[in-house]
């Protein structure tokens, strides 16, 4: 009797279906012999495109389905944009592996055919489209004559929005466009301390059962520990702040060697106020160095700054 196949829940968008085949082809790759599926998921988040995130949950919307189909057998692995998935850990599930990281940074993208070449370039008043709160903030420290303003869809629907001047411009994540082929739209690179990425941003979580063998044994394979002790240290961050994915919160993670320096930075929503800090230490100390960067933000009032999120 042959095995069962490994199967694959993922959203239905185009580049949540990039990094589920991506996934697949990487497992096909380290075992030929397994026969690996997708198992094509709808979201909350994919459904609902025109209101904010945070007005209909925000914390877990593009998970929180995806991980009902491993918990009702539909599926065996869930492929996640790191980033959105929840630091609070279902007991019935684990992160398995943390495939090599894509850039962390974020791109400022102005219309096809524009001239400029910096935040600086664009005019007082003009329209930049971001829906998080993260980006947002980080901008309106900078440039707080500038309008943020919500803007949803896919990858594909907001380039078009842009190129058609409904918003002077968007920020995306530069994994996505370099993922979907796209690094041509890229205008700009917002680098720290600029712009601070998201926890995780760039990862992939792979997750499963937390008593399925058979698919930790796979994922194992596919894990990059780098990158794992990356996000955790990045989630550690997260977590002891008791922020969710859509606070105003950057961390960004720098290696040298067997050592890890992590710096974050927490703004008000408004982008007037802003703490930063900075740890350094062995990666095999992700989780507490985190914590640590943490404590230090909380002595500089970032509680603060996020409860008025």
């Amino acid at each position: 009797m042959s095995e069962s196949p490994l199967r694959i829940a993922t959203r239905a968008s185009r580049l949540a279906l990039w990094q589920a085949n991506h996934t697949a082809d990487l497992l096909r790759q380290a075992f030929p012999e397994k026969d690996v599926e997708l198992v094509e998921i709808s979201t909350q988040g994919d459904r609902d495109r025109s209101e904010p995130l945070r007005q209909f949950g925000g914390l877990g919307v593009f998970t929180s389905e995806v991980q009902s189909a491993l918990l009702d057998g539909r599926a065996d692995i869930a492929v996640h944009s790191l980033k959105d998935l929840p630091t609070a850990e279902h007991k019935q599930l684990t992160l398995a592996a943390v495939p090599e990281r894509e850039s962390v940074y974020d791109a400022l993208v102005f219309p096809e055919n524009s001239t400029w070449e910096s935040l600086a370039d664009l005019e007082e008043g003009a329209i930049v489209g971001t829906g998080s709160p993260r980006r947002q903030a980080q901008i309106l420290h900078q440039r707080p004559d500038l309008d943020l303003a919500e803007i949803r869809g896919n990858v594909e629907t907001r380039l078009r929005k842009v190129d058609e001047g409904e918003y002077d411009a968007i920020i995306l994540a530069e994994a996505g466009l370099k993922r979907l082929e796209l690094g041509n739209r890229i205008s700009v690179r917002l680098k720290p301390p600029q712009m601070f990425p998201a926890v995780s941003q760039g990862a992939l979580g792979l997750e499963c059962r937390a008593d399925d063998e058979r698919s930790q044994e796979a994922l194992s394979a596919l894990n990059d520990p780098v990158a794992m002790n990356c996000v955790l240290a990045e989630r550690a961050l997260l977590s002891t702040l008791r922020a969710g994915c859509h606070a105003p919160l950057g961390a960004f993670s720098q290696i040298d060697g067997d050592r890890l320096t992590l710096s974050g930075v927490v703004l008000s929503l408004d982008g007037s106020e802003r703490v930063e800090a900075e740890v350094s230490g062995e990666i095999s100390r992700g989780v507490d160095l985190g914590r640590e960067l943490a404590d230090s933000l909380i002595a500089q009032g970032a509680e603060t700054l996020l409860a008025t999120e």
